[in-house]
């Protein structure tokens, strides 16, 4: 009998140094990344005959200010023109 708890005490001390052997090394935990920043706003513009707005480098220059398309930078300047 003292045989068998010797062998069970020594058994138990086996597997706790293999447990712990086993076990990966403990790290902090990792920051987390930061996520990237966002792009920064493109400038906005109204479209002369229309109103609509849109990113300043998309609208297309004419007589009378920007416009959202070649048809209404057309038609400003048509209306210009006849008054």
């Amino acid at each position: 009998m003292k045989y068998i708890l010797l062998l069970l005490l020594l058994a138990l001390v086996v597997f706790a140094i293999g447990f712990r052997k086993g076990r990966p090394p403990e790290r902090p935990p990792a920051s987390p990344a930061r996520p990237p920043a966002p792009p920064e706003p493109k400038g906005m513009i109204a479209c002369a005959h229309c109103g609509l707005h849109l990113p300043r480098d998309e609208a297309l220059p004419g007589r009378g200010g920007s416009f959202c398309s070649a048809e209404h930078r057309a038609a400003f300047e048509v209306g210009q023109d006849g008054s």
